[in-house]
C-alpha cells in the first residue's frame, strides 16, 4: 500500500510542476499578444502617411508612371506563408497551410513558396507545395524589422530575374479573444482600383502637395515602404494570433492538469484512508487477541 500511495504522491507533484510551466506560458502568451496587438496599431497612422504620399506621387505627371501596371506577367507566383516556429498551438499552422495551398492551388502559374516557421514550413511541404526559403520567426517586437528586410532582400532578387512577380503574403489576423481567421493578402502587382482610388484621394487639407525631385524614384521609396508595411503588420497579427491560440491550447492544458489532480487527490485521499482504517483493524485486532483468554 506504501509503495503505490508513494507512486500516486509523485505523480501529483509532476503534474504540480507541469501546472506550473503550463500557467508561466500563459502569462507569456498573454504579455506576448499585447506588444504584437499595439505594434499593429501603432502601424495604422504611418500606413496612413504611405497612403497620402502614393497619392501625391501618382497625381498629376508622376501619375503616368506604370510601374505597378498589370502587365508583363511572367506567370511566376511567390507566396510568403507566415506560421510558426514552436508547438503547443492547436491547429494555427494546419489552417494557414491548408488555406494557403487551396488559394495558390486556383492560381495560374509556377508556385514558389518561402515559410516563416519551421512547424508551417513542414506543413506545406506536407501538401506539395514547392517551399524555396525558411525565415525564423523573431520572438518580440524588435527582431520583426529585421525579419522584414530579410524577405524584402529576398523579394528584389526575385524582381531582378523577372519584370512583375506577383507576391502574396498569407497569414492568420486575430478576430477576438483565441478566434483567428487565415487571410491572404496581395501585395505585387500593386491593385489597381486601390492606385486609382489614391490618385483621386485629397490631402487633409484641400490640395495636393508637391513631389519633390525624380517622380519615378519617390514612388518607388513610397511602394518599398508600403511594402514594410505591410510584411510588418502581417507578421505582428501571425504572431497575435500565434500567441492567442497557445493562449487557448494553455488554458485547456490547465483545466485538464487541474482534473487530474482532483482525480489524483482523491484517490491518494482515498488509499491513505483505507490504509490507516486497515492499520486501526490491525491494532484492534491486536488488542483483542491479548485480552482474549489462553
Amino acid at each position: 500500500m506504501s509503495g503505490t500511495t508513494a507512486v500516486l504522491r509523485r505523480k501529483i507533484e509532476g503534474a504540480q510542476d507541469l501546472r506550473s510551466v503550463v500557467r508561466s506560458m500563459k502569462a507569456l502568451a498573454e504579455s506576448s499578444i499585447g506588444q504584437y496587438e499595439k505594434s499593429v496599431q501603432a502601424l495604422a497612422d504611418y500606413y496612413r502617411s504611405v497612403e497620402l504620399g502614393l497619392g501625391a506621387c501618382l497625381h498629376g505627371k508622376a501619375g503616368a508612371i506604370s510601374f505597378s501596371a498589370e502587365k508583363k506577367r511572367s506567370g511566376l507566383i511567390d507566396a510568403i506563408v507566415f506560421g510558426s516556429d514552436q508547438g503547443l498551438v492547436g491547429q494555427f499552422n494546419d489552417v494557414v497551410a491548408d488555406f494557403a495551398f487551396k488559394t495558390l492551388s486556383e492560381l495560374p502559374g509556377k508556385i514558389r513558396v518561402w515559410a516563416v516557421g519551421e512547424r508551417v514550413r513542414a506543413r506545406l511541404v506536407d501538401s506539395g507545395l514547392q517551399v524555396i526559403g525558411l525565415f525564423d520567426l523573431p520572438s518580440s517586437v524588435k527582431g520583426i524589422s529585421p525579419l522584414v528586410g530579410e524577405i524584402l532582400v529576398e523579394s528584389e532578387k526575385q524582381r531582378e530575374r523577372i519584370e512583375i512577380p506577383e507576391l502574396y503574403l498569407f497569414y492568420n489576423r486575430p478576430q477576438s479573444a483565441a478566434i483567428y481567421s487565415p487571410i491572404v493578402q496581395r501585395l505585387l502587382p500593386l491593385d489597381q482600383a486601390w492606385l486609382r482610388k489614391l490618385n483621386e484621394q485629397l490631402w487633409p487639407a484641400g490640395r495636393y502637395s508637391e513631389v519633390l525631385g525624380e517622380g519615378t524614384s519617390t514612388l518607388r521609396s513610397f511602394i518599398n515602404e508600403y511594402l514594410f508595411i505591410s510584411i510588418f503588420r502581417a507578421c505582428a497579427e501571425s504572431l497575435a494570433s500565434e500567441n492567442a491560440s497557445r493562449l487557448a491550447a494553455m488554458q485547456r492544458a490547465d483545466q485538464n492538469i487541474a482534473d487530474l489532480l482532483n482525480d489524483l487527490n482523491g484517490t491518494f485521499h482515498r488509499m491513505r484512508k483505507d490504509s490507516i482504517d486497515e492499520e486501526l483493524f490491525e491494532v484492534i485486532a491486536a488488542f483483542d487477541a491479548l485480552k482474549s483468554p489462553l
